[in-house]
């Protein structure tokens, strides 16, 4: 286990097969770091690989990502969700592709999912202790996005996306004690978030907070991704990203477009892990 060092990993809905990618390479090394924190889809691709589940962060997303139930607009004129979130929180980890959550307790290495709490703002942290039991409540909350999904109450929060409010949470990690951070994330280097048109039109009108946290949720993650840049040109952090996210978006449905993503994650996590040797033994 890599000692002193966080890994953190941002969501971004199916360009998270990029994530599951460089993962499954970092499970054939057998590296795992000591402290791991996942925002959205980020926090199920890290909970596979805690797990050491090679590939099935692969399986679950090819397999079942034309079947209706995991992603569909029948499933929002039914439930108000795009996901399907009962169905690939629950029912796939479940019977279909079963999560092994025997080997996730047994692993040593920390897990923190990040959440944003409906009634505060503020983001909600919960570490793999106080998930024992619930964990895939816990992954179904932190990948709820608003109007793709419905709140979710756990642990006496109700809860929504962990990215409105801690998209990369660099700062948690460090909080935690962990100033050398490696770093996964979806975007390419250039990218930087714009106002999306529909915080302005669509809103929850029960949870104003989260309407404004949409609303200025791109300064925050351009002003994250500003804070990354830097660190990385010194050398303090390493970050792993793709070059071109091949016209993946959020909701991708097809299965070559969602495995060619995965194997650049894979390659690129090949071909800097020497690099990444050199900055953890450092």
């Amino acid at each position: 286990m890599i000692k002193n060092t966080a890994l953190i990993l941002e969501g971004g809905g199916m360009r998270s097969m990029y994530t599951a990618g460089v993962l499954d390479y970092f499970v054939k090394k057998d590296m795992f770091f000591e402290y791991n924190i996942g925002v959205s889809a980020g926090a199920s691709m890290a909970a596979s690989y805690l797990s050491r589940q090679f590939r099935r962060n692969h399986r679950v997303t090819t397999k079942y990502i034309k079947d209706k139930r995991y992603l569909s607009l029948s499933n929002y004129i039914r439930r108000k969700e795009v996901f399907g979130m009962d169905f690939v929180y629950h029912y796939i980890p479940t019977y279909l592709e079963p999560f092994d959550f025997e080997a996730f307790d047994k692993a040593e290495e920390n897990f923190v999912v990040v959440t944003t709490d409906c009634e505060t703002g503020e983001a909600v942290y919960f570490d793999k202790n106080e998930m024992k039991g619930s964990l895939l409540t816990a992954l179904e909350a932190t990948s709820s996005l608003p109007l793709m999904a419905n709140p979710v109450n756990y642990k006496g929060h109700t809860l929504l996306d962990g990215g409105i409010v801690d998209p990369i949470p660099v700062n948690k990690a460090m909080d935690d004690g962990y100033k050398k951070q490696v770093l996964i994330l979806t975007r390419p280097q250039s990218y930087r978030k714009k106002q999306s048109r529909f915080s302005k039109v669509f809103k929850l009108k029960a949870y104003p907070k989260v309407n404004h946290l949409m609303e200025i949720r791109y300064k925050h993650y351009n002003k994250t991704l500003e804070w990354i840049e830097t660190e990385e040109e010194k050398g303090n952090i390493f970050v792993i990203r793709p070059e071109d996210t091949l016209s993946v978006d959020r909701i991708e449905k097809d299965p070559k477009k969602l495995d060619a993503l995965y194997k650049q994650g894979y390659e690129d996590a090949k071909k800097t892990y020497k690099k990444l040797k050199e900055y953890v033994e450092n």
